[in-house]
C-alpha cells in the first residue's frame, strides 16, 4: 500500500512540475493535456486516472498550498507572530513570491480564474478558523469580515504581482496587515483635513 501511495505521489508531482514548466513557457490557457503528459513523460490513461482535466490538475496543486498554509499557522514565528490574528498571510506571500513567475504567467486567463478561486477557498477556510479570535463588535457580520479579509489579501497579492514585483514577502504582508488591521480611515480623514 505504501508503494502505491509513493507512486501516486510521484506521478502527481511529475504532472504538477510539468504543468508549472509549461505555464512558464506558454501560459495556462494555451496548454493541452497532451503537452502536459508529454512533458511529464506519463501516459494519457495515467493522467486521467489522477485528474479529469488540466483545470483539475491546476486545482490539485493548491491542495499542497492549503497544507503549507495550515502548517505555517501552527509553526512558531519570530516576533510572536503566531499570537497575532491572520498568521497565514506571511506564508502565503512567501509562497507567491517563490512562485512569482508562475502566478504572473497565469494572470489574466482561465488559469488566473482557477488560481484566484482556489486561493480564495484556501484563505476563506483559514480566516474562518481565525475569526473567533477577532473581536466582534456586532456592527459587521462575520461573513462580511471573512470576505473583506480574503478580498483585501487577494487585492494586495495581485497588486504586488502586477505592480511591485520586487516587494519582499514581509513588505507585502505588512501592507496587507495594515489595510486589514488599521484600514485607510486615517488616510481619508487626514486627506480631507488638508483641503
Amino acid at each position: 500500500m505504501e508503494e502505491i501511495d509513493r507512486r501516486v505521489a510521484r506521478t502527481r508531482r511529475a504532472l504538477h512540475e510539468a504543468l508549472i514548466r509549461l505555464i512558464m513557457r506558454k501560459g495556462f490557457d494555451a496548454l493541452t493535456v497532451q503537452e502536459i503528459i508529454d512533458e511529464a513523460d506519463i501516459g494519457r490513461a495515467t493522467f486521467y486516472a489522477h485528474y479529469r482535466s488540466k483545470d483539475a490538475l491546476l486545482r490539485g496543486g493548491f491542495e499542497r498550498l492549503r497544507s503549507e498554509l495550515k502548517a505555517a499557522r501552527q509553526a512558531p514565528r519570530h516576533g510572536g507572530e503566531r499570537d497575532q490574528p491572520l498568521t497565514f498571510s506571511l506564508a502565503m506571500f512567501e509562497h507567491a513570491c517563490a512562485y512569482r513567475d508562475v502566478y504572473r504567467a497565469m494572470l489574466g486567463g482561465q488559469g488566473s480564474i482557477i488560481a484566484v478561486n482556489e486561493i480564495r477557498r484556501a484563505l476563506s477556510e483559514l480566516v474562518k478558523e481565525e475569526l473567533p479570535t477577532l473581536g466582534d463588535d456586532g456592527a459587521v457580520p462575520r461573513e462580511l469580515m471573512l470576505q473583506f479579509v480574503v478580498g483585501t489579501f487577494l487585492t494586495t497579492l495581485i497588486w504586488c504581482l502586477e505592480k511591485r514585483s520586487k516587494l519582499a514577502p514581509s513588505e507585502a504582508n505588512a501592507i496587507f496587515r495594515h489595510l486589514v488591521m488599521q484600514g485607510i480611515g486615517r488616510a481619508i480623514v487626514s486627506d480631507g483635513r488638508q483641503r
